[in-house]
């Protein structure tokens, strides 16, 4: 399902016009990279959270040349699916 599919798909659960789901989707974007720029983290009971993690520099190597080289530590966003959405995606 790519965006425009999403859209769609959240217009006609919803009841509402796709250009307003479009609306909806677009804050909810704003909102959580927003959140993560600052570092916080946002739990969404049963669906999942949406966090930032500290990956450490590490050295790891050139698949061509096997030669090693550093990888810079930095920062990067993790979502963490909850227990309702595993479920529903076991079938549970």
């Amino acid at each position: 399902m790519n965006k425009s599919e999403l859209v769609a798909a959240m217009a006609a659960k919803a009841e509402i016009s796709k250009k307003d789901a479009e609306k909806a989707l677009k804050a909810f974007e704003d909102v959580v990279m927003e959140e993560l720029q600052a570092g916080g983290k946002i739990q969404l009971v049963g669906f999942g959270t949406f966090e930032v993690t500290e990956r450490k520099a590490r050295v790891g190597r050139n698949p061509k040349t096997n030669e090693e080289m550093s990888i810079p530590g930095g920062k990067a966003p993790k979502f963490k699916a909850g227990k309702a959405l595993k479920d529903v995606v076991k079938g549970e």
